[in-house]
């Protein structure tokens, strides 16, 4: 298993939150642009389809992570997850359930094209599964769940054509600086 420097984690956070605030950027400037359009932009379709092309590539060639960094932010999450659980801290195994389903959100939303995740949909019931078992603080149903979920999760990499990336339950923490006991 590769273990994740924090440091590298906080360059992908950077790197997303800089194409977050593109967006967020690009798409306000296209809403001064149309609201500012006057009487001479509408007199000119032309002109104006032309900024709206510009802006799209403009959009198109913002940066976007691809399934790979999600699942690299997965498979860190996947671990504390482990850890937060067994040791019955189900605040902290609650909020990396919460990580791994954004990561899940994002590839869907920002990879939606990509075949690789067409076999995704299977791994949602064994994430319910640790849910139930977090919302019960059962820790023998969370680690019964957690090994469904890695099983699967080695599953959905093999229909990927990705059956070399194969992950296990963690037997070290992803990170050294961190506390998974419960307080």
């Amino acid at each position: 298993m590769i273990l994740y420097d924090p440091a590298v984690l906080r360059i992908f956070n950077f790197i997303h939150s800089i194409r977050d605030t593109m967006k967020i950027f690009l798409s306000t400037l296209m809403i001064l642009i149309f609201g500012s359009c006057n009487q001479q932009a509408e007199t000119n379709p032309m002109a104006l389809q032309k900024q709206i092309d510009s802006l799209r590539r403009r959009l198109d060639n913002v940066y976007s992570p691809g399934i790979g960094e999600y699942m690299s932010s997965i498979q860190t999450h996947h671990a504390k997850l482990w850890f937060a659980g067994k040791n019955g801290n189900w605040a902290l195994a609650n909020f990396e359930m919460e990580e791994i389903q954004e990561s899940l959100d994002n590839i869907q939303k920002h990879c939606a094209d990509s075949p690789e995740i067409r076999s995704l949909p299977m791994i949602y019931p064994p994430l319910d599964s640790i849910k139930l078992s977090i919302t019960q603080k059962n820790i023998v149903s969370f680690k019964s769940s957690f090994n469904l979920l890695t099983i699967t999760c080695n599953n959905c990499h093999k229909l990927a054509n990705h059956a070399f990336n194969v992950i296990r339950i963690p037997d070290a923490p992803p990170v050294t600086n961190q506390v998974f006991e419960k307080n």
